[in-house]
């Protein structure tokens, strides 16, 4: 399988776990981001896909850290405290 493929998979299972769209974990200010003109791309369902390719394809693109947690739930650690929090749930594991 084509790797961009199984990154589009799974940045979307992701998204479904963290109950986000992919424009929520860009991180836009990044050069490559300003390249593919993104601040300008539509938020949008028809526009999904084509946020996810370009996450897929420039991992640099995605916040970090994302944690997961057995219980299925995810969050994109930004602070101190959503880490405490993610680390309280058990079995949280780092993307």
């Amino acid at each position: 399988m084509n790797s961009n493929r199984a990154g589009a998979a799974e940045i979307r299972e992701l998204l479904g776990r963290l109950g986000l769209e992919p424009w929520d974990i860009a991180r836009t200010g990044e050069g490559v981001a300003g390249e593919l003109g993104m601040r300008e791309w539509a938020r949008d369902a028809d526009s999904r896909e084509r946020w996810i390719s370009a996450l897929a394809e420039h991992p640099v693109l995605i916040q970090r850290p994302i944690i997961t947690a057995e219980d299925g739930t995810a969050l994109v650690a930004r602070s101190a405290e959503a880490v405490r929090d993610a680390l309280g749930r058990g079995g949280a594991t780092a993307v």
